[in-house]
């Protein structure tokens, strides 16, 4: 499907979809005005014509409300919250970053004439200029509500080398070295924070503003008094040669980022069935203390992206700040994994005995059902059994404070295997289970397991007459925990991938169960 295709209709083109939505009803009602009348209507013509023309307006207004509540109702199945703890870890990153940026800063080489006293014009030149040294020691962070981050860096310093050359009275020349000293240098930029067409963060540089405070030049060799005569003049040249290269550079140091932010997971694949998708639902909500994110976070069928009949519902991130970066993984999101598992006919396990532990008292033949329900044993003797388990529908789970609840249900049909291989039914029950489960962070993927408490069975259908279901309970119990619950867990600790940008690790990362959603509150580390 195609990427737009897949985003589908969004907040983003409200306006101008409302915008021509409008001048297409305002056209339609002008030309009713407008036509040419060749007869004078009658009075109830004219008020057929009123009511008419009311029904029009009443159309457009509901269609246009349908319109904006179809647009705006999309709520994110993910949402994501960096806090100033997090901001804090970035501005080292960036910092280090502009840094290594600066340090490419080629002076251009300066020459020229000027006019000393008393010794005439003097030809100067000033050549080879490089950093030997370069330091950001004070630099803050913060946030622009509805904009993005300003990064303000102050008490900054450059330290070049270079080489002087001079010739005056005509036939003098003389040349050495010298060392530049740039201090007190200061740079504030305004950096916006939006969403790209792709769904992926992107960051652009709005403003800068550089000020080099002073510029201290010390020659060495050969007639470097001379210089001291007309150090004013260097001192101007060489600040505004510096300060029209600081912003440059740090526009390219802010731009650099953008390639890592397109590392983004949008569309992050689970396994041969699933894929997840994670593009941004729009551009971030920037706050004074936090820049909130809305994912997607739905599950799809690889290449088969089909909504299923259940939405999201809005949920709020709560006030926390003592980790970076906050995720908050909606009911919705799991339960449209459910859906895309039911969909692909993945939720379905048959079981056969070499399954079951050889030491179980209990195994899948007709003898050993055939004690719990004789006519099995008669109708089909000394045969081996194989069990049916499936899903009736996707299983749903929802959260409440510090408690999950999964609600499956599913169907065992039995089996006897005839000496041809062929399958005869048995019976099918209706199977209702309690599970206990756990969800936890690992590397960047949420995972969990499950353990059973109890199980609730009931007679679908039975071909071999009627027996009693409660009589089946413990060997099923039994089935379950040997033999399904172990496929379950195996892929619920493969888990999925939670969102993330480049080599990004989690750290220390908690969980909590709240209302509709689980919060996952963690520090980030990058490498490389």
């Amino acid at each position: 499907m195609n990427r737009k295709q897949s985003r589908g209709f969004g907040p983003a083109q409200i306006p101008s979809t409302v915008s021509r939505f409008t001048q297409c009803c305002c056209q339609l009602a002008s030309r009713q005005f407008m036509h040419p009348v060749r007869k004078r209507p009658s009075i109830s013509n004219s008020q057929q014509f009123k009511d008419r023309l009311k029904m029009m307006f009443l159309w457009c207004v509901l269609l246009l409300v349908n319109l904006v509540s179809v647009a705006t109702g999309t709520d994110a199945g993910v949402k994501a919250r960096i806090t100033q703890k997090g901001l804090e870890y970035g501005r080292q990153i960036g910092i280090a970053s502009i840094q290594q940026k600066l340090r490419t800063i080629k002076v251009p080489d300066i020459s020229g004439t000027e006019k000393v006293d008393p010794i005439g014009k003097v030809q100067y030149s000033f050549t080879g200029m490089q950093i030997v040294n370069l330091g950001l020691p004070k630099s803050a962070l913060g946030l622009v509500p509805g904009t993005g981050v300003m990064l303000s860096i102050g008490n900054a310093y450059i330290n070049l080398h270079g080489n002087w050359r001079v010739k005056y009275l005509r036939i003098i020349k003389d040349s050495g070295s010298f060392d530049l000293a740039v201090s007190e240098l200061t740079i504030s930029t305004t950096i916006a924070v939006m969403s790209d067409d792709t769904g992926r963060p992107t960051v652009s540089m709005t403003s800068c503003a550089a000020t080099v405070g002073s510029v201290n030049v010390k020659f060495h060799g050969g007639a470097s008094w001379l210089y001291n005569l007309f150090s004013s003049f260097v001192n101007k040249a060489l600040r505004n040669a510096l300060q029209k290269q600081i912003c440059p550079l740090v526009t390219d140091s802010i731009a650099d980022i953008n390639p890592h932010l397109k590392t983004l997971n949008v569309l992050a694949k689970v396994d041969q069935y699933a894929e997840i998708e994670y593009s941004m639902m729009g551009s971030p909500v920037i706050s004074n203390t936090s820049i909130d994110l809305g994912l997607k976070g739905e599950f799809y069928n690889i290449g088969q992206h089909v909504e299923p009949p259940f939405h999201p519902k809005p949920f709020s991130l709560p006030p926390q700040d003592t980790d970076m970066l906050y995720l908050g993984v909606s009911a919705f999101s799991i339960n449209s994994a459910g859906f895309v598992y039911q969909r692909a006919g993945a939720l379905h396990l048959y079981i056969t005995d070499d399954m079951i532990p050889s030491g179980s008292p209990f195994h899948l033949n007709t003898k050993t059902f055939g004690l719990l329900i004789p006519q099995i044993q008669k109708m089909y003797p000394g045969l081996m059994m194989k069990l049916l388990v499936e899903a009736v529908k996707e299983p749903l789970i929802s959260f409440e404070p510090n408690n999950i609840t999964v609600q499956a249900s599913s169907t065992v049909t039995a089996y006897a295997i005839q000496p041809n291989s062929t399958l005869s039914p048995l019976f099918v029950l209706n199977l209702e289970g309690s599970v206990s489960s756990h969800i936890y962070v690992t590397e960047l993927k949420l995972a969990g397991n499950v353990t059973l408490n109890k199980i609730d069975m009931s007679l679908e259908k039975s071909y071999v007459g009627p027996f009693k279901v409660t009589s089946l309970d413990n060997i099923f119990t039994m089935v379950l925990k040997v033999a399904v619950l172990p496929k379950v867990n195996a892929r619920l600790q493969g888990g999925f991938p939670l969102p993330a940008i480049g080599k990004m690790h989690l750290v220390n990362s908690q969980i909590q169960v709240l209302k509709d959603y689980l919060l996952i509150g963690t520090d980030v580390q990058f490498t490389g």
